[in-house]
């Protein structure tokens, strides 16, 4: 990546759908410990959201969760194509992700790719389609389509970026973002997303927690409270005791009050059990 399209990666902001953020899309720990066959989550008036992994294909996880927020770039940077078909060089968008582009990453890359065009995403009263300006009943995947070419002749002089590749080479993905999506964002049912703060981070689940609370600041709260198994099954986490849940949050906690992104943020037991707490500040 060129230095000027550094720099533009490093100032830009992101619109993301305000819908599909507040909903649990990704795993954040690698670890086989506590895989599930799908994720679940039910919200408060009883709508259901399930995440199905193809059969033989884990759940989406950490890195998948950087692609989706780097595609969200790449659709803004296009100018939102109605046909929603984004082309990028591989080595182009694991730089733009921050990540070094190397025989590792490459696969990644192409395995996230193809994981996000084959995980189901099922709402049932759910997911908020703006089109249909209430939530729906619907089956989706974030990616229609995924192709990626791999190059060679014509490319042969980026090989060495690759060493650990049999057939390596670096090549062009071409993906379509799925409708839904698209349309929500068009209609600026979305979020806001600052792309320096989110690479910021160091870790997947202060990653998960600014998109999140990325949308509850949206709705113009100033303070965010609810139970931590609440929390857990949002983001979500695999942990279940509350001790374990506040070991892992409490650095991603640190971590966000030191971008500023909240004033305050802390999980805390009262006499009604355990709960986290949120208060909001700046512009983060």
């Amino acid at each position: 990546m060129s230095a000027p399209a550094r720099r533009r990666s490093s100032t830009r902001t992101v619109l993301a759908d305000r819908a599909l953020e507040a909903l649990p899309l990704f795993r954040l720990s690698d670890s086989a410990q506590g895989e599930e066959h799908a994720i679940q989550f039910t919200l408060d008036d009883g709508a259901r959201w399930r995440v199905l992994p193809s059969p033989g294909d884990r759940l989406p996880g950490t890195f998948d969760q950087d692609v989706h927020v780097a595609l969200l770039g790449r659709f803004q940077e296009a100018g939102y194509p109605g046909d929603g078909v984004l082309s990028f060089t591989l080595h182009a968008f694991l730089r733009g992700m921050g990540r070094r582009a190397d025989g590792r990453t490459y696969e990644q890359l192409r395995s996230a790719l193809t994981r996000l065009e084959r995980t189901t995403l099922e709402s049932t009263g759910a997911y908020f389609s703006a089109a249909a300006g209430a939530r729906i009943d619907t089956r989706f995947s974030l990616l229609t389509a995924v192709a990626i070419e791999r190059r060679r002749a014509a490319d042969a002089d980026q090989l060495g970026l690759f060493p650990g590749m049999q057939s390596g080479e670096p090549g062009i993905g071409r993906v379509t973002l799925a409708p839904l999506v698209r349309e929500n964002i068009r209609a600026r049912h979305t979020v806001m997303l600052a792309i320096p703060s989110y690479l910021e981070l160091p870790s997947p689940v202060a990653r998960r927690l600014y998109r999140l609370l990325t949308v509850v600041r949206a709705e113009g709260r100033l303070y965010w409270q609810l139970p931590l198994e609440r929390l857990a099954e949002q983001l979500p986490l695999v942990q279940r005791y509350p001790s374990h849940l506040a070991r892992v949050l409490q650095p991603a906690h640190e971590m966000l009050l030191d971008c500023g992104l909240v004033r305050a943020a802390e999980v805390r037991q009262d006499a009604g059990g355990w709960i986290a707490e949120y208060a909001f500040g700046g512009s983060g």
